[in-house]
């Protein structure tokens, strides 16, 4: 526990770890409410089955290969706070036996991205339930990478400066007024969506220094590069 704690403040000098008998002083109006529930259970094991639980009813097929990745390498779950804001800590033991931990932040945070606000509802359902239901976000925790960023973190492509597109050999495909990156690969990769073309679920593959992949599925590679992710 004590490592665990260190870790956590290695990177973040505030985050706090609950404990379950401590989650009863908490504003528990603040958590989803299955949240509440689960950090009451003391069995680790059926802490892992029901948040797995959740991950199955709401991205079951979508991110099928993450979820069978957690099924077999997630080993605990904590629920940590810093400054005020609630998340969940995934240790996961990788094939080689090293530890991961990745970060889940609470769905029921506010809303803090204006341009993403206001055409929310134009995003793919499946996208938008995640975000509601499972997790504002979910990244390895030390470099907040490598996952789903949280929506006050999606990058509004219309606002950064991409030198990449002066050196494109085809003529750009999206439109940055309305293309957002919900994934960062910590290493120059987004997974973006233009919401005026994503139709079942299509998405961009965008780097910083490369030719973009256009016309792929969103979940598609992001269920790779998680996975990819929890080994690297």
């Amino acid at each position: 526990m004590n490592k665990k704690i260190e870790f956590l403040r290695k990177y973040r000098k505030n985050a706090q770890l609950i404990l379950c008998n401590e989650i009863n002083t908490f504003d528990y109006s603040q958590l989803p409410d299955f949240w509440y529930d689960l950090f009451q259970e003391k069995s680790l094991n059926k802490r892992v089955e029901r948040i797995l639980y959740i991950w199955n009813k709401y991205v079951g097929i979508e991110l099928r290969n993450t979820i069978s990745y957690l099924s077999r390498h997630l080993k605990e779950i904590d629920l940590i706070m810093e400054n005020n804001k609630y998340s969940i800590l995934y240790t996961i033991e990788t094939d080689n036996g090293e530890i991961q931990y990745y970060e889940g932040r609470n769905p029921k945070e506010a809303f803090n991205n204006i341009e993403l606000g206001e055409n929310w509802d134009k995003f793919p359902l499946s996208l938008r339930s995640f975000y509601q239901n499972i997790h504002n976000g979910f990244y390895l925790y030390a470099s907040k990478s490598l996952g789903l960023v949280p929506l006050e973190n999606v990058t509004f492509f219309d606002e950064d400066e991409w030198g990449i597109i002066e050196e494109l050999e085809e003529p750009l495909q999206i439109d940055l007024k309305t293309t957002f990156g919900f994934f960062k690969s910590g290493m120059g990769g987004y997974v973006a969506i233009d919401f005026n073309n994503c139709d079942n679920e299509n998405a961009v593959l965008w780097w910083t220094d490369e030719e973009p992949r256009y016309n792929i599925n969103f979940w598609d590679i992001v269920d790779e590069w998680i996975v990819i992710g929890f080994e690297s």
